[in-house]
């Protein structure tokens, strides 16, 4: 014990961080990253997201799908340029022309817009910067895909939402359950000799996977209808219209409160006033439509003091980036007239820097632990071609 002490001392306990701390600190980043234009700051995002998700990933299989939406990004990245380029609109006298496309004239009803002509350097930024800021949003929602355990998501949804939170659980588990399946109908059929390739040897697997699937999904619905999935409860039908009006409305208004913040030249209601009413009808359907579930839940995350500070960085971020305090907005959305090379301000890097002190106050991710090995057995080990034969044959 004491060696065990000294082992620990000055280490955090790997452990698995509270999946909507990850949310609310990728969600807050992708909200400072849409106040920008600035694609010096872009790159500092993407950075940060890179650090971060490279530091506190653990080796879960939908851990590895940040590069997908690395390439994602980019691939938005050329589409916006090549839209821009095909579609040459917006081209004035002082532009910077690039070169020049085959122009194809278009009807009178399609009057305000040119398929080719010339393209000019000042719209192919323009064009990449838009470009580079969707990327950052896909990109932080990436990142708390991969850094967020979507299991573990699901589990501490709203009462209200448990049909939701069971319809996503199963259609996630579904791949890697085909997978295995695929895998031990082509194991078996390697035991039993089968030499069958091409279309025979497909149909010898589809048909075992198919059968494998349904036995598994009546399985799942005869435990589903014994653990009383589905039952309607107390609510009566006032409640549950009471529960959809509050729900439509909320929705509504964060939908207004997200588009008046994301749009600076929307009227000041939509922003901040229309995201906190809607929140709060949301909250009160949440709450009516939870009355009519009850279920318990096993070994819930803890909101430790690491959940704190990872969300804390990443909504400090999106507030320095929101209020032009200590900047001016002209550092975040820099113009294309005349073309210069964009500054770096001081406060929107500080902010950006201290939503990557994520990676720094979260804990390691935990590990899986080893199989403890069974009193009397040999320690696993390379397995020689007898031990691997055997084993094949127990499987």
């Amino acid at each position: 014990m004491p060696q065990l002490d000294r082992n620990t001392a000055g280490r955090r306990v790997p452990r698995d961080l509270h999946p909507f701390a990850w949310w609310i600190w990728a969600l807050a980043l992708a909200t400072a990253a849409s106040r920008t234009t600035n694609p010096l700051l872009l790159f500092l995002v993407l950075a940060v997201l890179g650090y971060v998700v490279t530091a506190r990933r653990t080796e879960a299989p939908w851990a590895r799908g940040f590069t997908y939406y690395l390439w994602l990004a980019l691939t938005v990245v050329a589409i916006r340029v090549a839209f821009r380029c095909v579609f040459a609109t917006g081209i004035t006298p002082h532009d910077h022309l690039i070169f020049s496309l085959p122009h194809i004239p278009t009807p009178a009803w399609y009057a305000g817009i040119r398929i080719g002509g010339p393209v000019s350097l000042e719209a192919t930024l323009s064009a990449a910067t838009d470009g580079l800021r969707l990327a950052c949003l896909l990109c932080c929602i990436g990142a708390a895909n991969t850094l967020a355990n979507p299991k573990r998501a699901l589990r501490v949804l709203p009462g209200a939402l448990y049909e939701l939170g069971v319809a996503v659980t199963v259609s996630v588990s579904v791949a890697p359950q085909l997978v295995q399946s695929v895998q031990r109908v082509v194991r078996a059929r390697r035991l039993r000799a089968g030499r069958s390739k091409g279309i025979r040897a497909l149909r010898s697997i589809v048909v075992p996977v198919l059968e494998d699937a349904l036995e598994r999904s009546l399985h799942l619905a005869a435990a589903m209808d014994s653990r009383g999935y589905g039952r309607s409860g107390t609510a009566t039908r006032a409640s549950r219209r009471a529960t959809g009006a509050l729900m439509l409305l909320g929705m509504g208004g964060l939908c207004a409160g997200v588009y008046g913040l994301l749009d600076g030249t929307a009227p000041p209601l939509l922003g901040l006033p229309a995201l906190a009413a809607g929140s709060a009808l949301c909250a009160g359907g949440l709450a009516l439509g939870g009355r009519r579930v009850r279920r318990t839940t096993y070994r819930p995350d803890p909101w430790r003091a690491a959940e704190w500070g990872v969300a804390g960085c990443g909504v400090s971020a999106a507030v320095l980036l929101s209020v032009s305090v200590g900047y001016s907005a002209t550092d975040l959305n820099p113009s294309l007239y005349p073309l210069s090379w964009p500054t770096l301000p001081v406060v929107p890097v500080l902010a950006v820097l201290l939503a990557g002190a994520a990676g720094v106050l979260s804990p390691p991710p935990g590990r899986t632990p080893a199989p403890a090995a069974l009193p009397g057995r040999r320690p696993a080990g390379p397995a020689t071609g007898t031990d691997r034969t055997r084993t094949e044959v127990t499987k």
